[in-house]
């Protein structure tokens, strides 16, 4: 009886924090327009909008209305939109694999993806053919499929690739491939790339949104919402997929081409993510996992509760980049791996414990 009221309290909890959460949203978007190293009060920000938006006529200062329309708010929504993205293929990752460290930068999916972009951008693999999008895109499918092969052979050699060994063997891989692109951009950036493309590259790829603008919304926000509409339309095959491929197929779940759907649909949306903002760490690992812990493994409320809450995390994190060291944006990528990096480490123990 206590444990069904346990489980009971849980779940009005995760559904009242859904509920909570688009508010909660608006607000981290107003607060990543409103802070930075010159603060706007809020009004300003709402009379900017509607004057943007309702075509009203409220007397706003030039700058700041420039401040708010050309550069933050943009900025805070592509964060808002990396975020969902990355925290997504993160639970999509974790439930094919059935790994609980398996996210889009371990896995060597944003490795590969930065290094396409970098191909296309600076070494101008395709010749104008290929856009920077699509070359994360091609980067990121290669990455995968080599840590996927590589995880298959170290499999084939422990027996079979049962338990520890078998979860430890993909996430090895994942380092192995994301070791071997980030190597490969390396390359191309020091063969083709002149100084000053070189520091732009570099800052870039730690994960950057300081170039970020409307442009850059109009293809940020469709790729986010695809990734949404894959996830939410497949939540029941998630579900499946956590109990093993033999499990979903038992459910009438055609598995291979609804794994390739999902591997893809994620790639997809890494890729064009990492193309406008570079390679940012560690969102797919902790996001999921906070999020599962508040409203559950069912991927029904799992899916919004993550996308919402990626969002929002990757907004704070910008927020942080702008404001910890005064007069210097860093990297965003900096910040989320400060705060990865101790959950990657409590999930190795806690993983280990059980």
């Amino acid at each position: 009886m206590r444990i069904a009221l346990t489980r009971s309290s849980a779940a009005g909890l995760g559904l009242r924090w859904l509920w909570i959460t688009p508010i909660v949203l608006l607000a981290a978007l107003i607060a990543g327009t409103a802070i930075g190293e010159t603060p706007i009060p809020v009004d300003t920000i709402l009379k900017v909008l509607a004057n943007q938006l309702l075509g009203a006529d409220y007397a706003v200062d030039r700058i700041d209305a420039g401040i708010i329309w050309n550069y933050r708010l943009s900025r805070a929504v592509v964060a808002a939109c990396c975020g969902t993205s990355l925290a997504l293929a993160g639970v999509v990752l974790q439930a094919l694999l059935r790994n609980p460290l398996a996210d889009p930068y371990l896995m060597g999916i944003s490795a590969g993806a930065s290094t396409g972009a970098v191909a296309v951008a600076v070494a101008g693999l395709g010749a104008g053919a290929l856009s920077l999008s699509l070359g994360a895109f091609v980067g990121a499918l290669l990455a995968f499929g080599i840590v996927v092969m590589l995880a298959h052979a170290a499999n084939s050699g422990v027996g079979g690739g049962r338990g520890v060994q078998a979860a430890g063997a993909i996430i090895l891989a994942g380092i192995a491939g994301s070791q071997l692109f980030n190597a490969l951009t390396a390359f191309i950036i020091t063969k083709s790339a002149s100084a000053e493309q070189a520091r732009g590259i570099m800052f870039w790829l730690m994960g950057n949104l300081s170039g970020v603008r409307w442009a850059d919304v109009t293809l940020a926000v469709p790729a986010a919402l695809f990734g949404l509409l894959v996830c939410l339309w497949h939540r029941r095959s998630l579900d499946a997929f956590t109990f093993g491929a033999d499990s979903a197929a038992s459910m009438g779940i055609a598995v291979r081409p609804v794994r390739g759907m999902l591997i893809i649909s994620m790639a997809l949306v890494t890729a064009v993510m990492v193309s406008i903002v570079g390679a940012i760490g560690f969102v797919g690992l902790v996001i999921p996992h906070a999020m599962r812990f508040i409203v559950g493994s069912q991927h029904t409320r799992l899916v919004p509760a993550t996308a919402l809450a990626g969002a929002v995390f990757l907004i704070g994190s910008d927020i942080l980049s702008r404001i910890l060291v005064s007069g210097q944006v860093l990297p965003i990528g900096v910040i989320t791996s400060l705060i990865g990096a101790p959950a990657f480490a409590l999930i190795l123990v806690r993983g280990k414990r059980h």
